[in-house]
Parts: C-alpha cells; sequence; structure tokens
C-alpha cells in the first residue's frame, strides 16, 4: 500500500502530510522529537485494516514549514494548523491518535473541536490538568523541560558528540538517525524545542473544558518521563467513556517498541476487524 505525498497550506504554512489507504479517517500527531515517520508501525496495518490514514509532520518537524518566532508554536496556533489542514482536505470528522506533543494537542481538540473529533486516542500523555496535579514525582520526571527551555546551551548540548544524548532517549534500533537527520538542517532542532519553550504555561493546571468525545489513554511502564498517575487521572476530566491500558516493557515510544500491542488497541478502540497479519 503506497503512500500519497501532500502539501496543504493551511494556517498561514505549508503543511506536510502522508495519506494511505481509504475509509473513516485515523489522524495520526506525532511528538517531540519525531516527524510522521514514527507511525511507520501504524499506517500500513491501520490502512489495511479499512481506514483512511493521514499522518502529518507537525509545524516545524519534517518538511512541513518552520516559522522562526518562539511564539509561533503556541498551542492555539498548533491546534489551528489540525483544524486548517483538515478543512484543506476536506475532512469533516477524525479517528485521533496523538503521542507526546501530539497528545497535548489532541487533547485541545478533543475538548475545544469535539465536533471533529470521533473518538481519541492519548498516548503517553494525559490530560494537562492531570499532569499539573499528579504530584512532585510527576514534576520531577518532566525536569528537562526548563533545560530544553534555555536557548543556545539546549541546542548545543542535544548535537553535542553525534547527538549522543538523543540517542539515549529511545531503545528501538536506528530511531536516532531519524531524529538526526531531520533536526540537522538550519533552524530544526530550534523549531522543535520551541514547543516547550512557547508553552511553558503547561505546567499549571488548564481551564479546558470537559473532553465529551471516548477517549483511550496508554501508557508504557519505561516510559521515564511520564507517570501512569498523570494518565489514569485524565478520566477526571472526560465525560463519558475513560478506557485506560497499561504496556509493559515498552519505553515512550510505544508506537514503536510495542507496536503489535498498540496496533490491537487501536484497532479494536475503533472497532475495525483486525487485519490478518501485523508487524
Amino acid at each position: 500500500m503506497v503512500d500519497e505525498s501532500l502539501m496543504v497550506h493551511a494556517n498561514g504554512i505549508h503543511i506536510h502530510a502522508t495519506t494511505t489507504g481509504q475509509g473513516p479517517v485515523i489522524l495520526l500527531l506525532h511528538g517531540f522529537p519525531d516527524t510522521h515517520l514514527v507511525w511507520r508501525k501504524q499506517v500500513p496495518v491501520l490502512a489495511s485494516a479499512g481506514f483512511r490514514v493521514l499522518a502529518p509532520d507537525l509545524r516545524g518537524y519534517g518538511r512541513t514549514d518552520a516559522p522562526p518566532q518562539v511564539l509561533d508554536y503556541t498551542l492555539d496556533k498548533l491546534r489551528a494548523d489540525v483544524l486548517g489542514l483538515l478543512d484543506a482536505l476536506h475532512i469533516d470528522k477524525v479517528h485521533l491518535v496523538g503521542h507526546d506533543w501530539g497528545g497535548i494537542i489532541g487533547w485541545q481538540l478533543a475538548a475545544l473541536a469535539p465536533e471533529r473529533i470521533e473518538r481519541f486516542v492519548a498516548m503517553s500523555t494525559g490530560h494537562p490538568s492531570a499532569i499539573a496535579h499528579a504530584g512532585v514525582l510527576q514534576h520531577l520526571r518532566m525536569s528537562y523541560i526548563p533545560f530544553f527551555c534555555m536557548p543556545g546551551i539546549a541546542e548545543h548540548t542535544l548535537r553535542a558528540a553525534d547527538w549522543f544524548a538523543l540517542r539515549q532517549f529511545t531503545s528501538e534500533p536506528g530511531q536516532a538517525e531519524f531524529w538526526k537527520r531531520d533536526l540537522d538542517p538550519p533552524g530544526r532542532l530550534t523549531a522543535a524545542l520551541n514547543y516547550y519553550r512557547a508553552n511553558m504555561k503547561l505546567a499549571l493546571p488548564q481551564s479546558l473544558p470537559r473532553v465529551k468525545v471516548p477517549v483511550m489513554g496508554i501508557w508504557s511502564d519505561r516510559d521515564p518521563a511520564l507517570g501512569e498517575k498523570q494518565m489514569r487521572d485524565s478520566a477526571h476530566y472526560v465525560d463519558g467513556e475513560f478506557r485506560f491500558e497499561r504496556i509493559r516493557d515498552a519505553d515512550h515510544w510505544l508506537q514503536l517498541t510495542a507496536h503489535e500491542r498498540v496496533n490491537t488497541l487501536l484497532l479494536d478502540f475503533f472497532a475495525a476487524k483486525k487485519p490478518q497479519s501485523t508487524f
């Protein structure tokens, strides 16, 4: 099954995305420091199950434009990019999957644009208010964020020794080479870090409307940055169905290091017939 590459003008920037398959749309939103390629073990499985799978490079990543200013990466702009992409492609409603920053954007969309979301899967990243209220241990887990917010110093450190620090993030073989390739061009690493620099208020409780669409939260027990509590407690901010799934022996990039389990959960939650073979 072949991916079709799209370049769409939306919300004042050019957004690159791939689309694969036919049927109800599943929108996959990646996080830091990825591109749409982080979903490479989901796209063919979901498309084979009868979905159209839309996987964009978010603002600043991959082949999508990377505006130069920190405030170009505030959540309102990130949210508007996604809605603008759907509008440009004449897509009214989607099944949404978001990981890491894609999960944060997903919670925003589920709360503020529920008419566009059929069902939402949050991977790793719980509701912003659940993260804010998750306690001291959760805040210690996220102590890297102030470092990411130090212009110049963070960039220099992450690039040092052939991106040594970045290579420690995941156990997935070869994943760091994708990151190195995609973040190496001028301005791209800074654009990725600007997600943190533009949205420091995420450490505070959020005043989002309650989420009314069905939600599944998937958390992996080897995630160093995000604990189980912040995902379980996301149920407090969802009216209606909330399903929690815990995956063992997978790191933060569970769509890669536990792809078979993740694929099974996505197909089940989106009520699809499971394909005969998976990765």
